[in-house]
Order: structure tokens, then C-alpha cells, then sequence
């Protein structure tokens, strides 16, 4: 324990293994409230949903052990039934964020059952802070581990169950700065190719094709050079290839740009070809006909870029 800490930390430590008061369930264990945490979790085991299934093994409908803390929540008034005690369980965390570790997260929680929950059981719990660590530095911040232990009575004060939830108690530490995104070249952006600007905003590869015959074109223009239709559609593309060429870009320098820069002439499985940045690939390693798959690179200015990553070990 740091000398810093020595006189705070000593109250909170005189505080682990003291037991808070004894908090009661507003409901015993129902039926109707099973069969809604069952549903709402996705659970369709009949031991839960079937009372008669139930009744014949347990002699009662039976909840599913999981569902232990649901049953002694205070609910959104954050309020408990009369009797219960009102001594306050969470000192040591007051104590802890004085000292200027205001930030919390839950770590885990771990609970251990001794007997299934029957209807008309009523629950009750009592709890103690079972550990508090020495300062840790983690990747959020710098602070302490909190470990809480609840046990769980039902109404002959039988045990029926035990918690323990573990909190983190820290000061943040400092917000790194977001990479800025690259400021690549603004593209000629007209009615005709718009669509396909457009779909990569929205994370898809258009591709324009021929609303008479078909045929597929790339890049976009007015009129099909098979049919010489004027009518035109897009569809998406897989995003799957092949590296048809490419080049490697040392000059000039553009902003936003990595240098050097590798381009491809991608040919997608669709049979079109286009022109992207490859990534993900030393350049003398790039090899014509090598497997692509398709990614999106966000830039400044809203601009969404299709680039190609080879695939197979290529990398």
C-alpha cells in the first residue's frame, strides 16, 4: 500500500468481512415472473415451463438457478419492503471514490446455487465486502478491485445460494486522441457514378449494369457498350476477386496516402475489373492472380474508399 493511500485505504480495509443487514425479496418466487425471464432470455426448458413436469420431480414449480439476484432487486424506485435493513453496504466504494476513483465498471460475478428455488419460496440476502486489492493500472485507468459477497436465506433461513460481484473502482486514464482519418483526394463525383460513391457510403460495391441485355459495367457510364442501351441499374457486388494487375505508386506524394502506394486492377468475381488500393501486403510480395476480398476505408469528409486486402498468405 502506497504511503499516499495508507490512512483512506486503512478505513476501507476495517470495513471487509463486516456483514450489512439483512434485505428482503418484495415477491416470493412466482410462476409469472418465471415464465417471463424464461421467455425474455430466450430459456425453453421445460423444467421451468412445465409445473406439471415440475410438481412431479421437485414437488413444486422450480425457477432456473440463474435467476437468484432477480429475485431481491430492489427495482426502479431502488427501494426495499419494510424490515429491511437500511445500514449501507457500499461504504467502501464511497470511501474509494473521496479519494478520487470516481469511474466504476463490473468485472464479473460469479454465483453458486445450493438447491433449486420453488414457488412460494421468499428470498432474502445479507452481504459483506469480502476484498478490496492493492492499486492496479489497467487499461482503463488506475484504481482497486472491489469484491462483494451476497449470501442467500430463504424464509426457514436456510442458505440457498452466494454471490460474489467484483468491481473496478478507477480513475481513468488519459483519452488517447482518435487518429485522424486520412485526407485522401476528393473524387469527381457526377450524376452518373453517384450511385456508386453512394453505396460505398453505405458499406456496398455497386456495380452498374444494363437494365436491356444486362451486361455489367465498370466504371459507369451512359450508354451499355454491348446493347447501347441508355437504361441502367446497379447491383452489389461480393466484394470477392483476383488481382488482374498492378501497380506499385512512388511519386508523386499525395496527402492521405501511404508510400509507397500499391494499386490493383482487381477483376471481381462478377467478371468487371476496378481500380483499388491494395492493403494488408508488402509490396514486393503482391502477386498477380492472388485472392482479394474486399474492404471499406473510411477517410475525411465523410469519402468511403473500396480497397482489397490479398488473401492466403500473401500478407
Amino acid at each position: 500500500m502506497s504511503e499516499q493511500h495508507s490512512d483512506w485505504m486503512a478505513e476501507a480495509r476495517a470495513l471487509i468481512g463486516h456483514e450489512y443487514g439483512r434485505i428482503y425479496a418484495w415477491d416470493a418466487v412466482n410462476q409469472p415472473m418465471i415464465r417471463q425471464w424464461c421467455e425474455a432470455l430466450g430459456v425453453s426448458n421445460p423444467l421451468y415451463l412445465d409445473g406439471e413436469r415440475a410438481r412431479a420431480r421437485f414437488g413444486a414449480h422450480v425457477a432456473p438457478p440463474t435467476m437468484l439476484q432477480a429475485w431481491v432487486l430492489a427495482g426502479i424506485k431502488g427501494e426495499f419492503p419494510a424490515g429491511s435493513a437500511t445500514d449501507n453496504p457500499y461504504q467502501v466504494l464511497q470511501i474509494i471514490e473521496r479519494n478520487g476513483y470516481a469511474s466504476v465498471v463490473a468485472v464479473n460475478s460469479e454465483q453458486e446455487y445450493f438447491r433449486y428455488l420453488r414457488e412460494g419460496d421468499r428470498l432474502s440476502f445479507t452481504s459483506q465486502i469480502e476484498s478490496v486489492s492493492e492499486e492496479k493500472t489497467t487499461g482503463l485507468g488506475t484504481g482497486f478491485f472491489v469484491t462483494q459477497l451476497l449470501n442467500f436465506f430463504d424464509q426457514d433461513d436456510n442458505k440457498v445460494g452466494q454471490m460474489r460481484f467484483r468491481l473496478f473502482k478507477f480513475r481513468p486514464a488519459a483519452v488517447r486522441e482518435k487518429p485522424a482519418l486520412p485526407a485522401r483526394p476528393q473524387p469527381g463525383i457526377s450524376d452518373e457514378n453517384r450511385f456508386f460513391w453512394d453505396g460505398l457510403k453505405a458499406k456496398k460495391l455497386l456495380i452498374q449494369r444494363c437494365s436491356a441485355c444486362g451486361t455489367l459495367r465498370n466504371p459507369p457510364g451512359p450508354a451499355c457498350p454491348s446493347c447501347h442501351s441508355m437504361a441502367s441499374d446497379h447491383v452489389e457486388a461480393s466484394g470477392k476477386g483476383t488481382i488482374y494487375s498492378y501497380s506499385v505508386v512512388h511519386h508523386p506524394a499525395l496527402p492521405g496516402l501511404p508510400q509507397p502506394n500499391p494499386v490493383g486492377l482487381i477483376e471481381l468475381e462478377e467478371g468487371v475489373r476496378l481500380v483499388a488500393g491494395l492493403v494488408g501486403v508488402a509490396t514486393d510480395n503482391i502477386r498477380i492472380g492472388a485472392p482479394v476480398a474486399l474492404e471499406f476505408l473510411d477517410c475525411a469528409n465523410d469519402l468511403v474508399l473500396p480497397v482489397f486486402r490479398p488473401l492466403g498468405g500473401a500478407a
